[in-house]
């Protein structure tokens, strides 16, 4: 089911949004939970591809606890009534530890690294590393939990040390903010130049980031239009 809820977003539409993908992840369980009855698994499988949303890097809790409550055979209302749930604050916690924090501050690790003088590839390992490390093991974890506390999954998520890790990951987003500007400013300072495709990737990339507050959508424009100006700069001369 971990590796499945890889693709959990494969089949994402406006009207079921991840409910495709779900189905998909959970169906070893629920093959296991109705062996033998191919009708009752063609319903169970279409429930289960209903609307339901979440973070895609969370949705593995969702799973495993649905998973825990079908094998135990529980009634399909209180499976719906679980899912439902889950799905505001399993999308709030995610969106608020992955695509606020966790994001941006490997991308300006990663940035930083590079204007530092590590090679352009080694800071695109680095970025994919750290920021993989993390998603991979909250899936994981993810699916434990859900496995284990089954019903009780929402009380567990809201003891979880998961649950204050964006808090604690403020600070060093702004001070990785606050150290990358000066070596882009160096940076320009000395005439370094970027490749024109790499600046252009890179401001795509810091557009897309969702920061946290304003201040860290002000430190994006910083870093991408400085970034075009020492290209724009290069090319004149």
């Amino acid at each position: 089911m971990v590796l499945r809820s890889l693709a959990v977003q494969g089949s994402w539409n406006y009207r079921t949004l991840l409910g495709g993908g779900f189905a998909f992840s959970l169906l070893p369980v629920l093959r296991r939970r109705y062996r033998g009855e191919p009708e009752a698994l063609r319903a169970a499988v279409g429930r289960h591809a209903e609307y339901f949303n979440a973070h895609p890097y969370l949705a593995p809790v969702a799973l495993g606890a649905v998973a825990h409550v079908e094998l135990a055979g529980a009634d399909p209302a209180v499976v719906s009534r679980l899912k439902a749930g889950l799905v505001s604050p399993l999308g709030t916690l995610g969106d608020r530890l992955m695509w606020a924090r966790w994001r941006p501050l490997c991308a300006l690790v990663a940035i930083g690294s590079f204007f530092a003088g590590l090679p352009w590839w080694a800071a695109v390992a680095l970025f994919l590393g750290t920021y993989n490390a993390l998603h991979f093991g909250l899936r994981l974890w993810g699916m434990r939990l859900g496995w284990l506390e089954g019903l009780n999954v929402g009380r567990a998520l809201g003891r979880s040390v998961v649950r204050r890790v964006p808090d604690r990951l403020t600070l060093p987003l702004v001070a990785s903010a606050a150290a990358v500007l000066p070596l882009l400013a160096v940076a320009l300072v000395r005439g370094f130049e970027l490749p024109p495709p790499l600046v252009l990737g890179a401001a795509v990339a810091a557009a897309g980031l969702r920061w946290p507050t304003w201040v860290g959508r002000a430190a994006t424009g910083v870093i991408v239009g400085s970034g075009l100006l020492g290209t724009l700069l290069g090319a004149a001369q």
